[in-house]
């Protein structure tokens, strides 16, 4: 089976670590096998491993082939659905469950960094970015709700002079500051739990597509060269599991979003776009997202392409809207281009849940992966382990297929976005 080479992206070029790992090519047996090496299956993997479980990891690619290592390489917290929209659907006892979670995600990732020695460029700090008075408004409301639920002492509203101290750009009106939030180098963070994975025992097979799951008592997880079988198997490939299990397809939709990457930054110009190193997301419903790498570039990210079609110029879709925020880059040099797919779902919150007896999933993160996956992990290994109460609140969460069906997922959902793009030029 030919090797599957990571895209070509900033990221890509400045791993940690370009090792390749063998394929599976034996029929061997593990109490876990996960179906996926981005940070759901990583995740899973460590924490299970702390449990006693022997775990084996079957990824079709390389560790972070996916959205893992082509992110914005944001730590945001809470969900892509806030805290207060979830408890309206759930009630609020339940509710309250999720907004104990709502700020895990981002601590899993700092111990971890910190326990294996996880060499990311993991900076402190993220700023939501205001452009008028309505997003600002919204950053109130959050900031009270994020507070009620335990996320104190992180965060600081910012007028238009505090933004104006983080950002150097004429965009924001004022923002939203969370010191619990932060940035990292999506791809060695991933390199490196999967380094900690192997340390602790566990197995990672790359270029091992799974092309057939056997349902059963202990479940048969077969690749073109090898199989595994399992007591419990964890669905992890998110945006990239091209209909391996059909009864995940139906109710998401895997999108497109598009980075770029400068050239170096002279440290004096690094300083003037964000003299705080944090990274920024504005509040528009299709967000920009922007940070700095550690050799000080700039790394900005935006766009959706609905059925995640690769664009043919990422360039010319993402340049603009950097020069709107930062026009004093005219003149840098754009090195890297690429995009990368995440699974969106109609409510825009994770589907959780478990097929038959011992095959569990978690999928459709809807943008905001980060820091939920990393969640998802310790739950999915707190429910094999017996512990099924965080599982059962996000796998109660009701979910819808898109209207018209697989079909008519594209149009409906660009014409849904249109539409909210609009209300976030108009200010309403």
């Amino acid at each position: 089976m030919p090797s599957v080479p990571h895209t070509e992206s900033y990221y890509a070029a400045s791993a940690n670590d370009k090792v390749e790992r063998a394929q599976l090519n034996d029929n061997i047996e593990t109490d876990v096998c996960i179906i996926g090496a981005g940070y759901t299956g990583l995740s899973s993997a460590l924490h299970l491993l702390e449990l006693g479980y022997s775990v084996t990891v079957l990824e079709a690619a390389r560790v972070g082939w996916g959205a893992s290592g082509r992110n914005g390489g944001q730590i945001v917290n809470s969900f892509s659905r806030d805290i207060d929209s979830i408890e309206r659907t759930v009630g609020k006892e339940t509710g309250q469950l999720f907004g104990e979670m709502a700020f895990e995600g981002g601590r899993i990732i700092k111990e971890l960094v910190a326990k294996h020695e996880i060499q990311c460029d993991l900076k402190d700090g993220g700023v939501f970015a205001a452009m008028n008075k309505k997003q600002m408004g919204h950053l109130e409301h959050q900031k009270a709700l994020w507070e009620k639920h335990g996320h104190l002492g992180h965060l600081e509203l910012l007028d238009e002079k505090g933004i104006g101290a983080v950002v150097g750009s004429e965009r924001y009106i004022g923002g939203l500051l969370d010191k619990g939030g932060g940035h990292i180098h999506p791809l060695n963070l991933a390199l490196g739990e999967a380094q900690a994975v192997e340390a602790q025992g566990g197995k990672i097979y790359e270029n091992s597509a799974v092309i057939k799951v056997e349902q059963g008592d202990n479940p048969t997880i077969h690749t073109a060269q090898g199989s595994v079988k399992a007591k419990f198997v964890i669905v992890a490939g998110n945006a990239y599991l091209n209909g391996l299990i059909p009864e995940l397809q139906a109710k998401s939709m895997p999108c497109g979003t598009q980075v770029i990457t400068t050239e170096p930054l002279s440290d004096e110009l690094a300083a003037s776009l964000l003299p705080q190193d944090y990274c920024v997301e504005d509040c528009n419903y299709l967000l920009d997202y922007f940070r700095l790498s550690g050799d000080k570039r700039l790394i900005y990210g935006g766009g959706v392409v609905y059925g995640a079609r690769d664009p043919a110029d990422i360039e010319a879709i993402i340049r603009p809207k950097m020069l709107e925020t930062f026009p004093q880059l005219k003149d840098v040099k754009i090195e890297y281009t690429w995009t990368g797919n995440f699974l969106l779902t109609l409510s825009r919150l994770p589907q959780v849940g478990r097929i038959g007896d011992n095959i569990y999933y978690s999928q459709g993160c809807s943008g905001h992966g980060v820091t939920y996956t990393h969640l998802a992990g310790k739950i999915l290994a707190d429910v094999i382990h017996g512990q099924a109460t965080r599982f059962d609140a996000f796998a109660g969460l009701p979910h819808y297929p898109f209207p018209g069906g697989h079909i008519m997922q594209v149009p409906f959902s660009a014409i849904g976005a249109w539409y909210y793009t609009m209300r976030d030029k108009l200010g309403i």
